[in-house]
């Protein structure tokens, strides 16, 4: 994430540094699956992830004000979003409804425009579902994630061919976190939390700052 950033800031979008950030989002997402899965309280977690996308929009909006005209939501509502979408798909007994609940979470990501929209959302659903439901079904999540992650990218392949290759190397470089993803050993990290919840709002002020030199 701080090399995405720290690329559009220093070098400018779709340098070698944002494609090292394309590592990132997988990898959250695969954490906040976790922390559901583990959370004593599901209510305080979300609460938890609101508040903090609440904290980080105004940093978030004035980083990207250097670069863009038109504003979505931080990452923090995205996360927000996705442990929405897994308590509802436990809560609602009915798999019909629970999958177009699921479904619908998704469109509401896309339609208020948080950071990385339906995708987002939707590749935590699949986190989630490989690991609580089919925890033995890597390959076949890899598979799924990268099916899923090439329809993401598809239209900015054909809309931008000539610079296609690109886009191919954002696809390849997000699928390479499934390689921590897939040798995760289920055991819990250092409690520090906090600390990566408030580094996400610092680091855009700081490099918010580096754009007003």
């Amino acid at each position: 994430m701080l090399c995405d950033h720290t690329g559009d800031v220093f070098i400018g979008h779709f340098s070698f540094l944002n494609l090292i950030g394309r590592i990132a989002f997988p990898i959250f997402a695969f954490q906040i699956v976790q922390g559901y899965i583990h959370t004593h309280n599901v209510k305080k977690y979300a609460l938890r992830l609101f508040a903090f996308a609440c904290i980080s929009q105004i940093p978030f909006m004035l980083f990207l004000s250097a670069f863009y005209d038109n504003y979505y939501l931080n990452i923090f509502f995205t996360l927000f979003l996705g442990v929405i979408c897994l308590y509802g798909f436990d809560k609602i007994e009915n798999r019909y409804l629970r999958t177009l609940f699921a479904i619908l979470i998704c469109a509401i990501g896309h339609f208020i425009q948080v950071d990385y929209g339906a995708y987002g959302i939707a590749i935590i659903f699949l986190f989630y579902v490989f690991s609580k439901i089919f925890p033995n079904k890597k390959a076949l999540m890899c598979f799924v994630f990268t099916l899923v992650t090439t329809i993401k990218y598809l239209p900015d392949i054909i809309s931008y061919s000539s610079v296609a290759y690109v886009y191919i190397f954002c696809i390849i470089f997000t699928c390479i976190a499934l390689i921590p993803i897939c040798t995760y050993n289920g055991k819990q990290g250092p409690k520090i939390k906090y600390l990566f919840y408030a580094f996400y709002p610092l680091h855009l002020l700081l490099l918010h700052f580096f754009t007003k030199i």
